[in-house]
């Protein structure tokens, strides 16, 4: 979405020619992240209609999604009654957060004590809602659980179970079957699942992971491209 090449009238930057902006969902108005724009970023913001912001630790302009792909797609922008906030609401193509969870708010504080929240995007935290069953079983075993069944057999039983995953996801590729490939990767997918709530690792230590990877990937990239 393409918006008016001219800033609208009232907006108060502070003294450093920066406003704050709350990134917003709007698909269901999760607050995503929040940032600043100065008068450079604003006008991109609008005439690529990317949310562009200013990076205020290295000093340069910021295009969201720029290295992770991540992009903000901006629908509407608004402003507070004092005219020195922006409410940015935007069609994410990814997680907001460079963690990878889906928005950069997803710690809170209960009894002074700092807890990670839930995660609440629909799809792919589908992982830490399984996980979250793998650990439940994991504490509390049940008797007819295929998960408490794995976990007590030990880390042997699991490693063959992947083992015996990844060779049926082999096979499938090289028949060339692809609801068999998305059956087998999701078998595999839960295994090692299983593996990570045997070690203590949650899915968000892989998604921090992976974001690393990536930006290091990005950068080797553009780095030969130039």
């Amino acid at each position: 979405m393409r918006f008016s090449k001219r800033l609208p009238a009232g907006l108060k930057f502070n003294a450093e020619g920066l406003i704050p902006a709350i990134v917003q969902d709007q698909r269901d108005n999760s607050v995503l992240m929040m940032a600043y724009m100065n008068r450079e970023s604003l006008e991109k913001t609008m005439r690529t209609g990317q949310a562009h912001f200013w990076s205020r630790s290295r000093k340069l302009l910021w295009h969201k999604g720029a290295t992770s792909g991540n992009y903000m797609n901006v629908q509407e922008i608004q402003i507070d009654c004092d005219g020195d906030t922006l409410l940015v609401r935007v069609e994410p193509d990814g997680p907001a957060c460079h963690t990878g969870q889906r928005s950069c708010f997803f710690r809170t504080v209960k009894n002074g004590r700092l807890l990670r929240l839930k995660p609440t995007s629909a799809r792919a935290l589908v992982l830490d809602r399984i996980y979250e069953v793998i650990l439940d079983r994991k504490q509390s075993p049940k008797r007819k659980s295929y998960v408490s069944w794995l976990l007590t057999s030990g880390r042997d039983k699991i490693l063959k179970k992947i083992g015996e995953e990844s060779g049926e996801l082999i096979i499938g590729s090289k028949n060339n079957r692809t609801p068999e490939i998305i059956w087998e990767i999701a078998d595999l997918w839960f295994h090692i699942l299983v593996l990570m709530g045997y070690h203590n690792i949650a899915p968000v230590d892989i998604y921090e992971e992976l974001q690393k990877r990536f930006g290091k990937m990005s950068r080797f990239i553009r780095k030969r491209r130039s």
